[in-house]
C-alpha cells in the first residue's frame, strides 16, 4: 500500500500524491472500504489532548501529511517524506478519477449556499462526474437521516467538509452505515471551491505559510488557532529533537 511512519503518536503514510491517488482508486475498484485523514500541525497538536480525535484518526486506513510544518518536522526527525499531500489537491485529483471511472460522489458539509455552489462548480469542472447528492453540514439534530440519505444515494466516494474534530468523529462513528467505498474529510475545501475563501499563492504553500494567509483572510477566527497550535508544535518538536531516542 504505502510506507507508514509515526510522529508524536500518530501514524502517517508518506506516499506521493500520485501513489496516494492510485492506491485509493485501486481500493475503490475492489470495493475495499477506505477512510482517509489529512494531518496538519493543528490537528496533530489537538490529538495530544483530544483522545477521541486521536482514536478517530489513528484508525483510518490512509493518513496523509497535509501541512508543510509536519513534513519539515518529520524530515528533521529522520523520516523520508517525499512531498506534502494537501487535502484540497487530493480532492481535485480524486474528482478527476471519479469522473473518469464513473464513481458517483456525495458532498457533505459547509452551508447550503456553499455546498450547492461547490456541487455546481464540480460538475462543470469535471465532465462526466456523477454527483450522487449533496447536503449542508448543519444536521446534528438528525445524523441518522443524513447517513441514510448518503447510503441511499449510491455514492462510492464521500467528501466531508466539516471542521475538526467533528468530521473525524462523525466519519468514525458512522463509517459502517455510510454505504460508500471511500470517505475523506476535506475541512474548508468547499469554501475554496465555491470562492468564499481564497487559497494561498503557490510560493506561500511551498514555504509553509498557508496558515498565515488564512489568518490574514479571517484574523478574528484564525489567529488564536494558528498561533497557539504553532507554538505548541514548536515546543513538541524541540523536545523530540533534543531526545532522539523518542523520534519514532
Amino acid at each position: 500500500m504505502t510506507t507508514r511512519i509515526e510522529l508524536f503518536g500518530c501514524p502517517m503514510d508518506t506516499a506521493t500524491m500520485a501513489r496516494t491517488v492510485a492506491c485509493i482508486s485501486d481500493r475503490i475498484e475492489r470495493r475495499q472500504f477506505t477512510q482517509q485523514a489529512s494531518i496538519n500541525v493543528a490537528k496533530l497538536v489537538h490529538m495530544q489532548s483530544d483522545l477521541q480525535l486521536a482514536r478517530s484518526v489513528i484508525r483510518c486506513d490512509l493518513i496523509n501529511i497535509d501541512g508543510m510544518g509536519v513534513v519539515w518536522a518529520a524530515r528533521l526527525l529522520g523520516h523520508d517524506v517525499p512531498e506534502r499531500v494537501a487535502g484540497v489537491d487530493l480532492f481535485d485529483r480524486l474528482l478527476q478519477e471519479a469522473a473518469r471511472r464513473g464513481f458517483p460522489v456525495f458532498l457533505l458539509g459547509a452551508t447550503q449556499e456553499v455546498v450547492s455552489t461547490t456541487a455546481s462548480r464540480c460538475t462543470g469542472r469535471y465532465p462526466g462526474l456523477q454527483l450522487a447528492g449533496y447536503h449542508h453540514g448543519y444536521f446534528w439534530d438528525d445524523e441518522a437521516a443524513v447517513v441514510e440519505r448518503i447510503r441511499a444515494s449510491g455514492a462510492r466516494l464521500l467528501f466531508v467538509a466539516i471542521t475538526s474534530p467533528r468530521k473525524e468523529n462523525f466519519i468514525h462513528r458512522w463509517q459502517a452505515e455510510l454505504g460508500v467505498d471511500f470517505v475523506m474529510g476535506v475541512g474548508g475545501t468547499f469554501d475554496v471551491v465555491a470562492g468564499k475563501v481564497r487559497r494561498a499563492p503557490g510560493w506561500m504553500r511551498r514555504s509553509g505559510l498557508e496558515w498565515l494567509f488564512r489568518v490574514l483572510q479571517e484574523p478574528r477566527r484564525m489567529w488564536r488557532r494558528y498561533m497557539v497550535t504553532n507554538l505548541h508544535f514548536a515546543v513538541m518538536l524541540a523536545g523530540a529533537w533534543l531526545a532522539p531516542r523518542n523520534w519514532r
